[in-house]
Order: structure tokens, then sequence, then C-alpha cells
């Protein structure tokens, strides 16, 4: 190849990604203890740099992939931070996405192997370089974007109740809400398949079992429907 940039500088290239997912009511983020200088055994996000032979997107994949086992993830850029000082150790530019995973689907061995672990949203710590207005700005996003698109049903298993739909919302927008506006709400866009079976685990009466249809979703879609929470 012509060296056609030779007076260029150049610089470091990584991608940083918040992973995320939900359980028993609540959002967790997976934190690891980074295992390098600088500020090596501190909070960090998991990341990786971009290599030569990869596209950008095919960076985020390997280290979603890497640090929890699942291929296909939801992914979305949150944005670029490239302050001067932003990392202590070299001129490194980041590109931040956000990941929503089904934890059912998730590998416990990979947090032993990465000494990572699931923090509570709201009990993460100090976090290394600008993390955690990375992490901020997710939250932002996701709260925006969670009112008109589908995005929470990536973060809840294949099958799920209404109870459960409802805390994971109430735990996206850290608010109660009201259980009748938002059942009737939910249940008016007609994207979610009701099962024969139900969860039992609360109540002997139990809570009938939906899944989310996407693919009626995308049709509808087409047809200028739209999300609305």
């Amino acid at each position: 190849m012509a060296p056609f940039y030779i007076e260029q500088e150049k610089f470091l290239l990584s991608v940083d990604c918040i992973i995320l997912g939900f359980t028993k009511g609540k959002l967790y983020l997976l934190v690891s203890k980074r295992k390098f200088e600088p500020l090596k055994n501190q909070d960090t996000l998991m990341g990786g740099f971009l290599r030569s032979d990869e596209d950008l997107e095919e960076t985020v994949s390997r280290v979603l992939y890497e640090y929890t086992g699942i291929k296909d993830v939801y992914m979305e850029q949150v944005g670029t931070y490239g302050n001067i000082h932003r990392d202590e150790g070299e001129r490194v530019v980041s590109i931040a996405y956000y990941a929503l995973i089904n934890l059912e689907l998730f590998d416990d061995e990979l947090c032993k192997i990465h000494n990572a672990r699931w923090e509570e949203l709201d009990k993460v710590g100090k976090l290394i370089f600008d993390h955690n207005q990375m992490l901020e700005d997710t939250i932002a996003i996701l709260r925006r974007k969670a009112a008109t698109q589908p995005l929470g049903f990536n973060l809840l298993p294949e099958k799920f109740t209404l109870p459960q739909l409802q805390s994971l919302y109430e735990a996206i927008y850290q608010n109660s809400l009201d259980k009748r506006n938002f059942r009737k709400k939910i249940l008016e866009m007609d994207i979610l398949e009701k099962q024969d079976d139900k969860d039992k685990s609360n109540s002997k009466r139990g809570a009938f079992y939906y899944k989310f249809n996407k693919e009626k979703y995308d049709r509808l879609l087409q047809k200028g429907y739209y999300f609305s929470l």
C-alpha cells in the first residue's frame, strides 16, 4: 500500500462496550478489573483495540462475544470520546457502544476468566478514564429510545410476564408506572403473543407468559406504526 498519509500522526483506536443486563427488577452493568497498566486492577468497561483486518463493528462483536459468549447481540453506538488526556497510557480515541443482553444466555464462567462481575446500575462506582461518562450517556440514550422503540425486549428472556416487562421499564426510567395504564398501552400495540403457560413462582394464580413478535412489529413499522410507551 502506498504511504499516502506518511506525514500524518497516528493514534490508537479502541472500542468500549457498556454491556447491560436485567434480572430481578434491576439493571446491571458488566464490569471487570483492568488487567494491565495504567490503572491496573481498577474497575473498567469491557473493551479492545481495533485490529488492522477488522471493520469497526467486527471489533465490537468480537469484544462482546469474548466477554459474554453471546453472538448477534443488540448493540448501538453511543459516541466517540477523544479528549487528548482521556487515557493516561497513550493517545487513544475510543468509540463506545452499548449492548443489551438476555442474562439467561450469559456464560457465567466468563466472569471468572475476565475477573468480571455484574454490578447493580445504581451502585456502579468509579470507573477508569471517561467510562462513567460513557455509562451516563448510554443511560440517557436508553431512556429516550425505550419510549419509542422496543429496545427493552432485548433484555428479557424469550418468554416473559407483563409484571417482568413493567419492572424492566421501571428500572430503565427509575420510576414507578401505573399497572393498569402500562398493560393497556402495551397490549393495545398488539405485538405480544400470549402463551398458554404461566409463571407461578410468585403466586398460585400465576401470570401468563408472553413473547415479543418482532416480525409483526417490523411489518407494522413499514405501514407507519410506531412503538410508544
